[in-house]
């Protein structure tokens, strides 16, 4: 792995986010999905059938043309391909996207404006918000927070790492494919049930890794470290995911919160499992906290990346 992609992906999304002007591949793969959804509908009656086809046919297709953009770049110039690699690298981390899209929520609950705090929250959660009150608001920022600091940053570093812009590319392909199609709902418990194992399968390892790195990003942040671990290896395997519980019950833990409880999805009530101990309320401080953890964390793996990239450095 190239350390100065990895460094220079990662510095990028903290200097430019996800900015409107920019043409995220993101886009381009969530219109491929949902093309092959409505083509596979009308040609297949087997929905597994067609959701393993959906879900081989959108990796292949953004790892093939990641690959192929990058080989003809390799052949314009050397510099070319260093610029390509290096957009397509920034694209698939969502670092300040994640804090400015939760601060916005935080900001509205801080002046008391709930209702558009519920409006700005539906847009990065997956779980009706239209009555949730000013705790609840924020203990849904907090999940997503802590479950995105795997997704968006901590996984895309990790495969970055593994395979550069290739492999990278596939996990958010992967991912994007997750949050379209991978729910438990009429629609798409047949046809989504492939990608959303492959998700699972690909945050195995980044999850728990997550959750390691921000028991030790408790201790600069003087959180609570052993909370953390506690916490984590107590509560992480409590969730019907294989991979959320293990950030999210790390950084319950170690800001002494419970995360979790009622929720409504779709319109139906789900009770999820209860992650930590309510040493503390939750409120801003707590958000504020979370943030601060984040950071912390994404930065201990941006470390770990270079640390062992340095005896391949290039």
């Amino acid at each position: 792995m190239n350390i100065w992609l990895l460094v220079g992906a990662f510095l990028l999304d903290l200097l430019m986010g996800d900015p409107r002007f920019l043409h995220h591949p993101v886009i381009y793969i969530g219109a491929l999905i949902n093309w092959l959804e409505m083509v596979l509908a009308s040609m297949l009656d087997n929905r597994f059938f067609a959701g393993f086809i959906l879900c081989g046919s959108v990796l292949t297709i953004t790892g093939g043309l990641t690959w192929v953009v990058l080989s003809i770049a390799c052949i314009v110039h050397p510099v070319v391909y260093g610029v390509i690699s290096l957009y397509l690298a920034y694209t698939t981390i969502a670092l300040r996207q994640l804090h400015i899209e939760s601060r916005q929520v935080a900001q509205l609950v801080e002046i008391g404006d709930l209702s558009s705090a519920r409006q700005a929250l539906a847009l990065i959660v997956g779980r009706d918000t239209g009555h949730l009150d000013e705790e609840q608001i924020l203990r849904a920022c907090i999940e997503t927070i802590s479950e995105n600091t795997s997704d968006g940053v901590v996984a895309p570093l990790f495969y970055l790492f593994l395979g550069g812009p290739v492999l990278a590319m596939i996990y958010k392909a992967a991912n994007t494919l997750d949050s379209m199609v991978g729910y438990r709902d009429d629609r798409y418990r047949e046809l989504g049930w492939a990608s959303a194992r492959f998700d699972d399968l690909l945050n195995l390892v980044p999850a728990r890794l997550t959750g390691l790195l921000m028991v030790v990003a408790a201790f600069p942040l003087a959180l609570n470290p052993w909370a953390a671990l506690k916490v984590m290896l107590r509560d992480a395997r409590k969730t019907s995911s294989p991979n959320a519980g293990y950030p999210e019950a790390a950084a319950a833990g170690a800001l002494g919160i419970q995360l979790g409880g009622p929720a409504v999805y779709f319109g139906e009530n789900v009770e999820k499992p209860i992650l930590g101990d309510p040493d503390r309320s939750i409120n801003i401080d707590r958000y504020r906290a979370m943030i601060r953890l984040m950071y912390v964390t994404c930065f201990l793996a941006l470390g770990l990346g270079v640390f062992l990239s340095w005896p391949f450095r290039m």
